[in-house]
């Protein structure tokens, strides 16, 4: 039991000192998760808002994928991004295997189904008769589907916040393609699995204090945007 106290007393201690390599452990997670779920939200967003809004072939099948794919194991995706980028790998010689740019790439493809996904059903769920109301009034289609998509901003937005807290968290795909490297591509996950495995205590009570705090931010603005959408809905 002392060595859990002593733990953490230095994580504290650790906290509040605001320690060089503690601060950058945590801009990489922080770095690594931004670029990540905002690139994933520029491909990600525009391609659910297309599926949630259209009807087509092969639609529903595309739909079941993506919720397949909200649950893709991280170390599934750490393998299949490894084996691309590795010397053996067809794209080898660019040279980003353990770089934070392999990271971002493994985050993304962690992200991209969630952010999809969450703006399928948030578009699918809205009420298409704000969008033919709107039509009737003499606006064009792009006015409607705008109008439409003002009715879903909260629930993209849940969707963003939902693909953030997916990769920052992880820790199969940041381990695997950043290989942990100290000063560059280690962040809060990987350093606690280290520190822990080194039975130094201290460090990883202090990140995994940083990573609950944050988690629990991003539990509460996802929270409340629901509960937005849903009184926009009640509203509306």
């Amino acid at each position: 039991m002392d060595y859990i106290i002593d733990g953490l007393a230095k994580a504290f201690k650790i906290i509040f000192s605001l320690d060089k390599e503690f601060l950058l452990i945590v801009f990489t997670s922080l770095k690594c998760a931004l670029v990540s779920t905002g690139l994933a939200a520029l491909v990600g967003v525009p391609f659910g808002i297309v599926i949630g809004h259209k009807k087509f072939i092969g639609r529903q099948f595309i739909i079941t994928v993506l919720n397949t794919l909200m649950s893709l194991p991280t170390v599934v995706v750490g393998l299949m991004v490894y084996s691309f980028l590795s010397r053996q790998g067809p794209l080898g010689s660019f040279g980003l295997l353990y770089t934070l740019t392999a990271m971002v790439i493994g985050q993304f493809i962690l992200s991209f189904p969630i952010l999809c996904g969450l703006t399928v059903t948030a578009v699918r769920s809205l009420d298409r008769k704000v969008e033919l109301t709107t039509l009737s009034l003499g606006a064009n289609p792009i006015q409607g589907l705008i109008m439409l998509l003002k009715e879903a901003r909260f629930g993209i937005f849940a969707a963003v916040i939902a693909g953030f807290g997916r990769v920052f968290a992880e820790i199969g795909v940041s381990m695997m393609l950043g290989g942990n490297i100290r000063g560059y591509t280690r962040n809060i996950t990987t350093t606690i699995a280290l520190e822990t495995s080194k039975g130094e205590f201290s460090l990883g009570i202090a990140l995994g204090m940083v990573l609950l705090m944050i988690a629990f931010a991003i539990n509460i603005i996802f929270a409340q945007l629901q509960r937005n959408s849903k009184n926009c809905l009640c509203i509306g």
